[in-house]
């Protein structure tokens, strides 16, 4: 069974609540600022509008009209700055590439062929140096690392527990933030 999330985004404002502690830690110690962010699957924008309201320029995206539409709102309202669109994120293609990509229990909704060609596209779309940053169901995890793992970057763990994976991918000069 899927969850209808148009209409219940349609239907609750914030319906997600606020992003998880796991998120807002990520973003308490990173130190850069103005920060290229992409947040795919964003629903009502919840991770998309705290990273924007920390000074990051956010790209959003999502299935649901609804979703983006408060996005939207939200970040006229605020004077954040977040490009969102409604885009399928099975066909994406993102046009930049990107300090940090939030995939925020999003993946577990497509099916398992799907979900791990999206994190193939997603985590190439990562400069040297970037975050990837994935909440999804603990059962999923272990496919994901194994994605990273067997692509042509070198990605260094910075969170890995229940649910959560959250990498870097390693930067040229051997560099490597521990954040958290």
């Amino acid at each position: 069974m899927t969850t209808d999330y148009e209409g219940i985004y349609r239907d609750q404002r914030h319906a997600l609540g606020q992003p998880s502690k796991e998120f807002v830690r990520f973003f308490e110690n990173y130190q850069e600022h103005s920060a290229l962010v992409l947040d795919v699957g964003c629903g009502q924008g919840r991770d998309a509008l705290f990273a924007a309201r920390l000074g990051h320029r956010v790209t959003a995206i999502d299935q649901s009209i609804s979703g983006i539409r408060d996005v939207l709102k939200d970040a006229k309202e605020e004077g954040l700055k977040i490009d969102a669109a409604v885009a399928d994120i099975r066909s994406y293609q993102p046009e930049h590439r990107y300090d940090i990509v939030i995939i925020d229990r999003t993946l577990h909704m497509l099916d398992p062929a799907e979900r791990l060609s999206v994190l193939q596209t997603m985590s190439g779309a990562i400069s040297a140096g970037g975050f990837l940053l994935i909440a999804d169901e603990a059962s999923n995890i272990p496919a994901f690392q194994r994605v990273l793992d067997e692509s042509k970057s070198a990605w260094t763990p910075v969170l890995k527990r229940r649910g959560y994976l959250f990498v870097q991918r390693e930067n040229p000069v051997g560099a490597c933030s521990h954040l958290m």
